[in-house]
């Protein structure tokens, strides 16, 4: 999974602590799942998409072979 998070943030102004607040998780959650090393729950993907009024798919991006 491919994900924008730390491109929307920026285009935000966010900082990874001010969306952790608003996404009701950690600063090291965010970390992670910019790193690409944390798959998100839906909730948290929910929370992030609304956040940043974007769709879900808009934001964290599967490649066609990891949804096969």
């Amino acid at each position: 999974m491919r994900t924008r998070l730390k491109e929307l943030r920026a285009r935000d102004g966010l900082n990874q602590t001010e969306l952790a607040k608003r996404a009701k998780v950690s600063r090291q959650t965010i970390s992670l799942i910019e790193r690409e090393e944390f798959i998100p729950s839906l909730l948290i993907a929910v929370r992030i998409a609304v956040i940043f009024n974007e769709a879900i798919e808009d934001i964290f991006l599967f490649d066609k072979e990891e949804l096969e």
